[in-house]
């Protein structure tokens, strides 16, 4: 029932409050404005309404747009020194979770020495600890998926070694974050279903995670509560902004719920599939690998109780089963389209399932310490195989 909750983020929700930025306590003069490699930022037009905010607060802007949808540490290192270069006093991440974890990780280095691996805790990593504090970050999301407004992490991949690792401090928590559904609706539909799974299983994961308590439970329920019923609609209906809020609502609480709980090793499973296969959406991953995950968990019926919660929250009122939370989740895939997502249309072949798993571990084993029985590396090998298609 223990639990500690830290969230230094100042956050603006609603329709419309990209068009308050100017008028908040912004922490510098000169921003560095990160943004991915594609072309809808600017295509849409909030780069350049982000931009006139910041201008009409007298903060001075550069651009930097070559995240990919699963950054890299060489990115990031791009970014850093981009930064330096163009003496940025702060750090403004508009776009989806890429770009706020990128963002995150370029405000270390942009203060730090050597390089980014060197202070990852985990894998290859160093582990040595940063020296200075990061830039101020002010995140801007435009998707509904990762909740890293909201929280510390940022996810980076290692291009050379195969890793993606998350890491981040208390400094890594944006200062302000905004979430504006509005810029949520020019998302193409498929994107908005791997996003919206990506904010449910955040909160499923950490629902039945065993670092769970009572505050996560309830921004848990929540958070799975309002994705599951938006989620269909801002799918089929992008400009549906009612659908839209209430999915970004589920998914900035699932950000926060990370870090009073904490997600399991489905997370790790899929960084590891997405580390090999740098095309691969994150929440594709998760989707293709989801129902082999949770119903090995629900075979070891230990917290047979979390997963009929789960099922009720996703709206199967009067069940008592756990195996209903599977009917629920499939239901919910079924309805947004993606239930037919197959491995082998990303590369991945089943002789790479063991070297995955390895990795799985190897990277991201700390959230294997937060499942509820122990996953083996056969489990893990059978929950891939299990999966394949």
């Amino acid at each position: 029932m223990d639990f500690g909750f830290f969230c230094p983020t100042r956050i603006l929700f609603g329709a419309g409050r990209l068009n308050d930025l100017h008028k908040q306590a912004l922490p510098g003069r000169k921003a560095l404005v990160v943004i991915s490699n594609g072309r809808s930022t600017k295509a849409s037009g909030y780069l350049s309404r982000t931009v006139n905010q910041l201008q009409n607060a007298g903060v001075a802007t550069v651009i930097f747009d070559r995240i990919e949808a699963n950054p890299l540490k060489s990115t990031v290192m791009a970014g850093a020194s981009f930064a330096r270069e163009n003496g940025c006093d702060f750090i403004v991440a508009l776009g989806g979770g890429s770009v706020m974890d990128a963002s995150k990780a370029i405000s270390f280095m942009a203060t730090n020495d050597g390089d980014y691996w060197d202070y990852v805790p985990a894998g290859t990593g160093k582990g040595l600890p940063l020296k200075h504090k990061p830039l101020p970050v002010v995140a801007i999301t435009t998707t509904a998926g990762t909740g890293s407004e909201a929280d510390p992490w940022g996810v980076i991949t290692n291009e050379e070694t195969h890793e993606k690792i998350g890491f981040g401090t208390d400094d890594s928590f944006p200062v302000l974050a905004i979430v504006d559904p509005e810029l949520m609706v020019t998302v193409p539909p498929r994107f908005t279903a791997y996003q919206g799974f990506d904010a449910l299983f955040h909160s499923v994961e950490s629902y039945l995670s065993g670092q769970a308590n009572l505050m996560s439970d309830m921004l848990a329920l929540t958070a799975v509560e309002h994705v599951t019923a938006a989620l269909p609609s801002a799918v089929e209906h992008g400009d549906d902004l009612e659908a839209r809020t209430r999915v970004a609502f589920g998914n900035t609480l699932s950000g926060i719920v990370m870090h009073v709980s904490g997600t399991t090793s489905q997370h790790s499973l899929e960084h590891a599939m997405s580390a090999f296969h740098q095309d691969l959406p994150h929440g594709a991953g998760l989707i293709m690998i989801s129902r082999a995950y949770f119903s090995h968990f629900i075979g070891k019926h230990v917290c047979d109780d979390r997963f009929v919660r789960l099922a009720q929250a996703m709206g199967m009122t009067g069940t008592s089963a756990p195996e209903d939370f599977i009917t629920a989740l499939m239901n919910l895939q079924h309805a947004c389209g993606v239930d037919g997502l197959r491995m082998s249309d990303y590369g991945i072949k089943p002789e790479e399932f063991r070297k995955m798993a390895f990795n799985a571990y190897d990277t991201m084993g700390g959230l294997f310490a937060n499942d509820r029985s122990e996953l083996s590396i056969d489990d893990c090998v059978a929950i891939y195989e299990a999966s394949y298609k």
